[in-house]
């Protein structure tokens, strides 16, 4: 049993991250394997303001960098490396990925959601810098700005009504003629003096020279294209993309019980598989966000040291 972990944590963002410090602070024999870069989607987010604790100017990857110094502090082994494959029957879990093969007696489930994207030119190089996809974390930036919210189901339309809070005028963008999110949210939106909308239209492109200066608009019924050019006065303006998101759930089809791809956990984070949790974004929940995915690999790993110890 000597080269086989107390856990091995399969992600590396917020949830994953508190994990291996959890475990690692209780002296448990902790692997993390992330495949890109520790910290997950928040790296990439330019600046964060409602995590606890964050200091002054505090961004995604600062705020991450700490919590990988504390994994360190407490000796979790890290490598990078992508999973291929799982084996999470019986009481030794078998991970295996790009460069060879991982034994643990239990595995903590990290691996994240992502946004779904427009998938037009400009989106992926103007992410943070006008282009947003979570109006929670970054609708205070635009603040007395012109925003733009692409979707037209509920988060949508919730993400559109907190936006109100900040923005002087929000425009939901919908490819359909009439919104598909629940009444009561529909006619919210609509009886907002500040919300206005855009039917039967798409983004085809974001342009800007290090913020969003102006995106392009279709109407798929017409073809017309329209530019939309940020006011003189403000600079820029905000678009917030709220067209789904798509759970890295796929390694676990077929063995861990899922609800639309994300998977299904009690309150302390146990799947239907005996010895394995699940963290943050992946699992059923209904606030994602770096916080909720914090406590949700503190209670895991707390959880772990539980299940190993046989208490």
């Amino acid at each position: 049993m000597e080269n086989i972990y107390d856990v091995i944590i399969i992600g590396g963002g917020p949830g994953g991250l508190s994990a291996a410090i959890y475990a690692g602070r209780a002296r448990m024999k902790t692997l993390l394997i992330e495949k890109a870069f520790a910290g997950g989607q928040i790296a990439i987010t330019a600046e964060v303001e409602n995590y606890p604790g964050s200091i002054e100017h505090e961004s995604g990857a600062s705020l991450t960098e700490r919590m990988v110094a504390q994994t360190v502090r407490f000796g979790v082994e890290k490598v990078y490396e992508t999973v291929e494959a799982v084996e999470l029957e019986g009481p030794v879990k078998t991970v295996k990925t790009s460069e060879g093969s991982y034994q643990a007696k239990s595995v903590i489930i990290a691996t994240g959601a992502y946004p779904r994207l427009i998938g037009c030119p400009g989106e992926k190089e103007l992410t943070g810098k006008g282009v947003s996809y979570c109006a929670t974390c970054d609708g205070a930036f635009f603040t007395d700005l012109e925003v733009y919210v692409v979707g037209g189901g509920d988060t949508a339309v919730e993400e559109a009504l907190f936006l109100t809070r900040f923005a002087r005028k929000v425009t939901i963008i919908h490819r359909r003629d009439e919104l598909r999110a629940a009444k009561y949210l529909q006619e919210q939106a609509r009886a907002h003096d500040k919300i206005e909308f855009m039917w039967n239209s798409v983004v085809t492109e974001v342009k800007g020279d290090g913020v969003v200066e102006a995106m392009v608009v279709e109407n798929i019924n017409t073809g017309e294209r329209q530019e939309i050019l940020a006011d003189e006065d403000d600079g820029t303006f905000g678009v917030f993309v709220f067209v789904g998101l798509v759970p890295n759930s796929k390694l676990f089809e077929g063995t861990i019980n899922m609800q639309d791809g994300y998977i299904i956990t009690d309150e302390d984070m146990r799947t239907n598989m005996d010895g394995v949790y699940a963290v943050g974004d992946i699992r059923v929940k209904t606030l994602r966000q770096v916080v909720t995915a914090a406590a949700d690999g503190a209670i895991a790993a707390i959880m772990v040291d539980k299940y190993i110890s046989g208490h």
